[in-house]
């Protein structure tokens, strides 16, 4: 399973701001913010603060990326 914060970093452009900014305006730590440069997971509490701070949904955080095309679960 894999996640992008693809759409935050286009959130943030789009706002005219930083990945510092993200830092101070959601409370985060820098440590946090370069774990989502690499599409590393972090917690729901962080994304919770993140679309707080910047008034969004979290879909405008994060998207899910499967790891191929193959489903576990299939419908018939």
């Amino acid at each position: 399973m894999a996640w992008s914060y693809a759409p935050l970093w286009k959130l943030l452009i789009d706002r005219g701001m930083k990945r510092t900014d993200l830092l101070s305006v959601a409370g985060i730590y820098s440590q946090t913010l370069a774990n989502m440069g690499k599409n590393k997971p972090v917690s729901l509490d962080v994304l919770g603060r993140i679309c707080s701070a910047l008034g969004c949904r979290i879909e405008d955080v994060i998207v899910y990326v499967p790891d191929d095309k193959t489903h576990v679960y299939e419908t018939k």
